[in-house]
């Protein structure tokens, strides 16, 4: 056995380690590599093998003792071992504890109960996807949907049974949902847990079954569902409904429909959570001499007032111009708008002799500027040599 891995690493965990410690390992390996979640792995199959050994001897005080001692040769009969028998051991316990995890939480569609018979559990959720625009998202709206759902069977009520019949006890189960089989290791034959094959864990076969439902206990029909979208929802959120998923098993609820939102593109508006974010151009005139300009927002035009010798890029706020709030009705982000200013072109020769003029003014101007700057420099530099 010199080839085998140390118990303690095989579970991940130290050699101090509590019994709440050692079962937390083995339960969160055991629903990762069990055969029954990896049909056909190999791998998973040896390593599952591997960590119910190690868990079979640190579980044991007696064993982990003499392993502490020892290490593998204290169950190879030698060096003081003495050679214990595992054959025989039942990890039902624990089995139905990672089963009712799994089961419980949707895997397979079916509950998993460590007792006996299968209590009621709530049907799996439904998913369904919905496109909705840019602004129907800002302010919300109502859209329906098309879904096939299932319902009770009204011949059987339920039951999968054919109508003056009725369901049996499993006879592999005994009703209770789940059967016990053995497993060979290198410790002996170790029994394991599954769900029932026959009964898939209802605990019931049956034999005559409804022919309006054929034993499923539902029927399918197409329905209209309304779905109220929240204002502010963004893209990738879902809607949650109640009670529209999947019929409950056992006299369980029905599970939810979630409803996940698709926000179209908008060709002007963009968004970063609850803010939205738009260019608005203005001419060469207004950037240089100021005005009044309109500008597009999610609730219509608004009127602005842009500053003389406004330049290219400069973005402005409009406070609350934004998206509500999904969690305060009574909050909106903010609008922010970078402002273009849109160079002329197509000038006729009037225009172009007054822009020579305006651009020579301009630049007689900052001559001045540039011609007072450098006097100033130079009276500095003249003080201080």
């Amino acid at each position: 056995m010199a080839d085998k891995k140390d118990y303690y690493e095989v579970l991940g965990v130290g050699k101090n380690a509590t019994d709440e410690e050692l079962k937390k390992a083995f339960r969160g390996l055991a629903k990762k590599y069990h055969p029954d979640i990896n049909p056909g792995n190999k791998e998973a199959e040896e390593k599952f093998k591997e960590i119910q050994e190690a868990y079979a001897v640190l579980s044991d005080p007696q064993k982990r003792s003499q392993y502490d001692q020892f290490g593998h040769a204290a169950f190879e009969g030698g060096a003081g071992g003495a050679g214990f028998d595992f054959s025989g051991m039942d990890f039902s316990d624990i089995f139905g504890d990672i089963f009712g995890d799994l089961f419980g939480g949707g895997f397979g569609g079916r509950s998993y109960r460590s007792g006996g018979g299968s209590g009621p559990m709530k049907g799996q959720n439904l998913r369904a996807v919905i496109q909705i625009t840019f602004l129907e998202a800002a302010f919300g709206c109502e859209k329906e949907l098309e879904l096939t759902l299932k319902d009770e069977c009204t011949q059987c009520h339920g039951t999968g049974a054919k109508p003056g019949t009725s369901a049996q006890t499993c006879g592999r189960c005994g009703g209770k949902g789940r059967v016990m089989y053995a497993q060979q290791s290198l410790f002996g034959t170790v029994q394991n847990v599954q769900t029932c094959p026959d009964c898939r864990g209802s605990g019931k076969i049956i034999k005559d079954k409804c022919p309006a439902c054929s034993g499923t206990g539902y029927t399918s029909s197409k329905k209209k569902i309304s779905v109220q979208i929240p204002a502010g929802i963004d893209d990738g959120q879902s809607v949650r409904i109640r009670e529209k998923g999947e019929p409950g098993i056992n006299g369980g609820g029905r599970g939810d429909l979630l409803v996940e939102v698709r926000v179209q593109n908008h060709p002007i508006f963009q968004r970063r959570n609850t803010d939205v974010f738009s260019t608005a151009p203005i001419s060469y005139a207004q950037a240089a001499l100021g005005g009044t300009i309109r500008i597009n927002t999610i609730d219509g035009e608004v009127e602005y007032d842009v500053k003389p010798g406004t330049q290219t890029d400069t973005r402005i706020r409009l406070k609350g111009k934004g998206i509500p709030s999904l969690r305060n009705r009574n909050s909106r982000g903010d609008h922010y708008v970078t402002l273009v200013v849109q160079v002329p072109t197509g000038l006729n020769s009037q225009a172009k002799e007054l822009l020579r003029q305006f651009d020579a003014q301009t630049g007689d101007s900052l001559a001045k500027q540039n011609g007072a700057a450098g006097n100033k420099k130079r009276s500095f530099w003249d003080k201080n040599k």
